[in-house]
Parts: structure tokens; sequence; C-alpha cells
């Protein structure tokens, strides 16, 4: 069975300090695994919350229109009126969501990429 090497380090820098190293090296793995799920999660909320607005308008007005036709026997004319109204209701709220969401989008400060000191591409 062989033994696994330990990596030999290269300057005598880090073998006086090695808690020091390893205390800024985790202190930065913390800080990166922080910052990246809070990117992306917001954006998916965001869409699976429209497209909720829009089926529940939807299907909302579809049950109440059956509910009409149902109990006042009016066969398709609630079911047709339910649908157009809940259809328009639910595009109306997304729009103005939507909008609402684009402005705050608008008004959030973006962080500044850094600039390399690449003098290849001159």
């Amino acid at each position: 069975m062989k033994k696994p090497e330990t990596p030999v380090p290269k300057s005598g820098r880090e073998t006086r300090d090695p808690l020091a190293r390893l205390d800024s090296e985790l202190a930065s793995f913390e800080a990166s695994r922080q910052k990246a799920p809070s990117a992306s999660s917001g954006e998916a909320g965001a869409g699976y919350r429209l497209l909720g607005q829009m089926l529940g308008g939807v299907l909302g007005g579809i049950g109440l229109g059956w509910l009409v036709d149902h109990y006042a026997n009016t066969s398709p004319w609630g079911l047709v009126l339910g649908l157009l109204i809940g259809a328009g209701l639910s595009i109306y709220s997304t729009v103005r969501t939507a909008s609402r969401m684009g402005a705050k989008f608008e008004t959030k400060p973006e962080p500044i990429a850094p600039v390399s000191d690449d003098d290849d591409d001159a």
C-alpha cells in the first residue's frame, strides 16, 4: 500500500504560518459561496411568480364562469365570459408586476467590472 505524498511547500513563508493561510482561504471560500446563489434565485422566482399570476387568473376566470353556468343555466356564456375576464385581468396584473420588477432592476446599481492590465490587445 502506497502512502500519499504530502505537498512540499515552495517557500519558507508557508511553513511559518499555515493556520493564517488556511484562515484566509476559508474566508475567501465562504465569501464566494454566499454570493453565488443569490444572483439567479431571485430571477427564477420572479419568473415563476409571473407564470403563476397568468395561469391563476385564467383558471380562476374559467372556474367562476363554470359556477355561473352551473347555477344560472347559461350554458356556454358564463364560461366564455369568465375566460375573457380572467385572461384580461391576469394579463393586466402580470404586465403591472413585470414593469415594477423592471423599474426595480433599473434603479439597482450594477457592479463595475474589473479592468484587466493586458496590453496584448493594442
